[in-house]
C-alpha cells in the first residue's frame, strides 16, 4: 500500500532546484552563531552575507544542529498534516548531533521516522535522498528504499581542496604554526570524508592552480567508476566551478557534471574560495 512520505534533510545538504520544488521534501536547517546573534542557514542568512561578516567581523562563527525540540515540532505537524511517516537523510553523526537530535525528535512526537546516518555531507546527502524518492516511486517499498539509501552509505568518493586557510584557523580546525607555514608556503590543502563519516586530511598542494589539476586527475583516473553525476561543489567561487567543470569536459566530454554551492553551514568551516568534487561509485540497487 502506497504511503504518504515526507522526506526530511538537514541543511547540510544541498537542496537541488528539484527537490526545492517538491512539496514533501522539508529541510531542517542549522543554526549559525556569530557572537551572540544567531541566524538559521537558508532562512535568515543568505552565503553572501555570511561571506561578508566572515571577512569584516572579528566574531568566529560556529554552528548547532537543529534541537530535539525542533524536530519534535517538525514531526507533530507532519502527522497532522496526514503524513504516514518520514525519511531523514541526516550529516554524517560524527560531525554533527543532528542524526540523534531527529531521533529523539521522532520519540517525543509518536511519529515514525526512518532516519539515516549519511556518514557524508552536501551532495553526499543529496543523492541519498533523490536515490530513495526514485526507488519509493518504483517499487512502493520503505523497506527497499531504506536498503537502497542505506547500501549508499560509506559509499561517497570525494575531494575538498580548501579555500582558505584563515577560516580553517578562525573555527579551530588548523593549528596557528599550522596556519603559518601554510600561508607561508601558500599550501591548499585538500581533505576528504571517509566511509566512516570523517573528515581527514588527504594531501596538500602548493597553488590554487595545482589545485584543481589534482581535482581534474582525480576525476580522469575514476570516471569509468562513477554511477552517479559528478557535482562540483563551490564556496562562492562559481566562476571557478564552471572552470572546472569545462577542463574537465575536454578530458571526459560525455560525463555528467553539475555545479552547486555549499551551504552556509558548511562555509562556515571551509571557508570561501573552496571546491570539491563529490560522485558516488554505487547506485543502492540490491
Amino acid at each position: 500500500m502506497t504511503q504518504k512520505i515526507a522526506w526530511i534533510i538537514d541543511s547540510l545538504g544541498y537542496l537541488t532546484p528539484e527537490l526545492a520544488a517538491r512539496p514533501d521534501v522539508f529541510v531542517a536547517p542549522l543554526t549559525i552563531h556569530f557572537g551572540t546573534d544567531s541566524y538559521v542557514d537558508g532562512e535568515s542568512l543568505t552565503t553572501d552575507e555570511l561571506y561578508h561578516k566572515i571577512n569584516t567581523t572579528k566574531s568566529i562563527p560556529t554552528t548547532s544542529q537543529p534541537s530535539a525540540g525542533y524536530f519534535e515540532k517538525l514531526y507533530r505537524s507532519l502527522k497532522e498534516e496526514g503524513y504516514d511517516c518520514a525519511i531523514a537523510v541526516h550529516i554524517s553523526s560524527k560531525l554533527s548531533g543532528t542524526f540523534a537530535s531527529s531521533n529523539a525528535g521522532a520519540e517525543l512526537a509518536n511519529f515514525t521516522v526512518h532516519t539515516v546516518d549519511s556518514l557524508s555531507m552536501s551532495y553526499g546527502m543529496t543523492y541519498m535522498l533523490e536515490r530513495g524518492i526514485e526507488t519509493y516511486e518504483e517499487t512502493k517499498s520503505i523497506e527497499q528504499t531504506m536498503q537502497v539509501i542505506q547500501n549508499l552509505a560509506a559509499k561517497l568518493q570525494n575531494y575538498i581542496l580548501i579555500g582558505k586557510l584563515d577560516q580553517l584557523y578562525k573555527g579551530g580546525r588548523m593549528s596557528g604554526v599550522q596556519y603559518f607555514l601554510g600561508s607561508l608556503l601558500k599550501m591548499k590543502p585538500v581533505v576528504h570524508m571517509n566511509d566512516e563519516g570523517l573528515l581527514i586530511p588527504y594531501d596538500k598542494v602548493r597553488s590554487e592552480k595545482r589545485g584543481v589539476q589534482y581535482l581534474i586527475d582525480r576525476v580522469t583516473e575514476k570516471a569509468d567508476q562513477m554511477t552517479s553525476c559528478l557535482y562540483i561543489m563551490h564556496g562562492n567561487v562559481e566562476e571557478r566551478a564552471i572552470a572546472l567543470k569545462e577542463a574537465i569536459h575536454k578530458q571526459i566530454p560525455n560525463l555528467d557534471i553539475r555545479i552547486g554551492e555549499i551551504s552556509s553551514s558548511i562555509a562556515v568551516h571551509a571557508g570561501e574560495e573552496t571546491l570539491a568534487i563529490l560522485w558516488f561509485e554505487d547506485d543502492g540497487k540490491m
